[in-house]
């Protein structure tokens, strides 16, 4: 599905990517993991064109997206959970939720608002409620709520948990645990290794702008040394 090879990205002058490279098959989940500054978000920034690549190449459905504009990677079915969230504060939850939603690509069962809203049951009470008015933890509800409502073949979450409370993170887990067993395909970032190596199929780890591991979850959580080095505090 997603075919990330050799990337290349620059800051100015500042090189971040230095030949990353990435797969994700159709119903695959795939993490990125590594210390904060190891060139995660860059990566996803660099799939969804908002940080142009250098050099490399970047193929989703078997077609080349790294020349294209962000909303045209958007509409070709990547729907992305930002870092820091940033839905609209001046909307209410049912207006972020269908201000952008679309089922381009004729996606069968598709994400509907009733759809969406039984996966995060807590928005339904909020739906009148502006997106200021959230906790925090509601807003990233509200985040991937809205990235659903494109009906991607790919959903990209950058810190998918990262700041909240534990009731929430247990919400998002299932959430994404849900999205899998119905064949969802996702690129996640996050800190939480344990929820990881329960949801993901294979990881990625990140160091100074480079992959440096690859491997499987049961790979993962056997090497405590790996973890140590790449993933520890």
């Amino acid at each position: 599905m997603l075919d990330v090879e050799t990337i290349e990205t620059f800051y100015g002058k500042s090189q971040a990517l230095f030949g990353v490279s990435l797969h994700i098959g159709e119903g695959e989940v795939v993490t990125l993991l590594g210390r904060n500054g190891m060139g995660k978000s860059t990566t996803v920034r660099s799939i969804m064109g908002l940080t142009p690549i250098c050099s490399g190449r970047i193929v989703f459905g078997g077609s080349a997206i790294d020349r294209l504009p962000s909303h045209a990677i958007a509409r070709m079915g990547i729907g992305l959970v930002p870092e820091g969230r940033q839905i609209f504060p001046n909307l209410t939850v049912y207006e972020n939720m269908v201000a952008t939603a679309a089922n381009r690509l004729g996606t069968t069962p598709a994400y509907t608002l009733d759809v969406v809203l039984s996966i995060f049951p807590r928005l339904a009470n909020r739906l009148k409620h502006y997106g200021n008015q959230l906790s925090g933890g509601e807003q990233q509800m509200l985040a991937v709520a809205r990235a659903l409502m494109t009906n991607p073949k790919l959903l990209i979450l950058d810190e998918a948990t990262e700041g909240l409370a534990p009731l929430i993170r247990r919400e998002i887990w299932r959430a994404l645990v849900l999205l899998k067993n119905n064949g969802h395909a996702i690129l996640v970032i996050d800190k939480n290794l344990d929820a990881l190596l329960q949801l993901a199929d294979r990881h990625c780890i990140m160091e100074n702008g480079r992959v440096v591991w690859r491997g499987s979850s049961a790979e993962l959580a056997g090497n405590e040394a790996l973890k140590a080095r790449y993933l520890g505090v």
